[in-house]
């Protein structure tokens, strides 16, 4: 596995990525979507761990329209506020368009078969059925995903693969957000939602303060087994 910054085309202009490439240099493709600290170590790691079983892991810096390179940690209330202050003023509308641009990225270098996929966590779980929803993608998977709730108008236009994972505690996201959640989307049979009882809110974030080994190794297994169904 190699690991290199590109740099992903946009009609407003070019943003970067941070490319994961398989030993093999031939495979599927995965979008990694940020949380709201930024292409960031955990982030980079997921990618890694994607190109070592054999995917371009690519993650695009979706914050770049408000400050690129953003990379914060858990660890600090100063990076939580400032993730936080990022996440508010940030327009999904465009990051769905610039996860797009990374899907064509993807698609078009040499050694990728042109499947695609797409992962994503927190912030990145809503953009992942937001990219479901709107974007070519051929499987989309979200972690804890924060107001998809509010989004579930979009459902009907889900024509590829979509899993979920939910926190049942997640302290972002309340039960009944959760209910409308499981409801919205229980008709299609595209969308799968898988629910983990007792966790909170990054449950599979490695070193996160509610990581859980158990539930973190369930639903990624999960995750894995999916994409070999629908990227393969």
């Amino acid at each position: 596995m190699t690991a290199k910054q590109i740099s992903i085309s946009t009609p407003d202009g070019a943003f970067a990525g941070y490319l994961a490439v398989p030993s093999s240099a031939r495979g599927p493709g995965i979008v990694v979507i940020q949380e709201i600290f930024g292409v960031n170590q955990v982030m980079r790691d997921v990618a890694d761990g994607l190109a070592a079983h054999g995917y371009f892991a690519l993650v695009p810096d979706l914050f770049w329209r408000l400050e690129p390179g953003v990379q914060l940690t858990d660890k600090t209330d100063a990076e939580w506020q400032r993730a936080f202050d990022l996440m508010n003023r940030f327009d999904p509308d465009k990051g769905v368009a610039d996860i797009q641009a990374a899907i064509d990225a993807l698609r078009g270098r040499e050694g990728c078969t042109g499947k695609v996929g797409a992962v994503g966590y927190c912030l990145g779980g809503l953009l992942a059925y937001l990219t479901a929803a709107r974007t070519d993608i051929d499987a989309s998977v979200g972690y804890y995903g924060v107001n998809i709730h509010q989004k579930l108008d979009e459902a009907a236009n889900i024509k590829r693969p979509l899993m979920l994972h939910v926190a049942a505690k997640d302290q972002f996201v309340p039960p009944e957000a959760q209910k409308k959640i499981v409801d919205g989307l229980s008709g299609n049979p595209l969308v799968a939602v898988h629910v983990y009882p007792e966790m909170d809110h990054a449950f599979a974030r490695v070193g996160g303060a509610h990581y859980d080994k158990a539930c973190a190794d369930l639903a990624n297994g999960r995750t894995s087994t999916f994409f070999r169904q629908h990227l393969g």
